[in-house]
């Protein structure tokens, strides 16, 4: 896959550390990587966003955002708030097929969940996957409550005729709860696609060396990694 679009069933996820752990493995292979943000939001300009967060942990990726907005709103809300321009399905289309045509792997980055508004038309990170033909991922949380949204994700991608790449674990804890364990092996089912990683809690803690060396174990082999859903137990 040429561009990879990373969405998630929320916010605060680990959607950035997944994108990073992705980028780290692809670059491990000698591939070139481009990390787009369309909206970066609750982040002031002369601070870190998430595309330099990724390129700190996993190297030297091409970074880009199409917008940022200082409130820690939805990206409709905050453009409006902020009285700078929305983003647009078609610009974060035109972006990623700029950077495609020049490198190996580009992930776009999402803002919270897939069907968070971009504009006050309604237009969200869905309707840039339709105009890519690219498939989403779905970062997902561990705990009580998750199948649901992960499930209702699901179904809005398939809804739009978009292929969902399988569901990642963005914050796997040291010591899952029952309910945890038994969403390993229900999220198949449930979102109708595989599990295909699961990082655990923490991860950007990590120095970028040790974050680079152990990103492939928390991935599967779709994602070019080697993680497997037993490691869960």
């Amino acid at each position: 896959m040429t561009v990879l679009i990373v969405s998630g069933t929320g916010t605060e996820l680990g959607k950035t550390m997944t994108t990073a752990a992705i980028a780290a493995v692809a670059l491990a292979e000698g591939r070139s990587v481009a990390v787009l943000k369309p909206a970066q939001t609750g982040v002031a300009a002369d601070e870190p966003g998430d595309v330099a967060e990724v390129r700190r942990l996993a190297g030297p990726v091409t970074g880009l955002e199409l917008a940022r907005y200082p409130e820690p709103l939805a990206p409709a809300t905050a453009a409006r708030r902020s009285g700078l321009p929305p983003v647009r399905p078609r610009d974060v289309a035109a972006a990623a097929e700029r950077l495609a045509a020049e490198h190996d792997l580009v992930l776009v980055e999402g803002a919270g969940g897939l069907l968070v508004r971009f504009d006050d038309e309604g237009s969200t990170l869905a309707d840039a996957a339709r105009l890519l033909g690219a498939p989403v991922l779905v970062v997902a949380a561990a705990g009580l409550g998750t199948l649901n949204v992960t499930a209702l994700t699901a179904e809005a991608l398939r809804s739009r005729g978009l292929a969902c790449a399988g569901v990642v674990v963005g914050s796997w804890p040291a010591e899952p709860d029952l309910a945890m364990r038994c969403n390993v092996t229900d999220f198949p089912e449930s979102a109708g696609v595989p599990l295909v990683g699961a990082l655990p809690a923490g991860v950007g803690a990590l120095s970028p060396g040790d974050f680079r060396a152990r990103a492939g174990g928390w991935l599967g082999p779709e994602l070019s990694g080697t993680w497997s859903p037993v490691a869960l137990g």
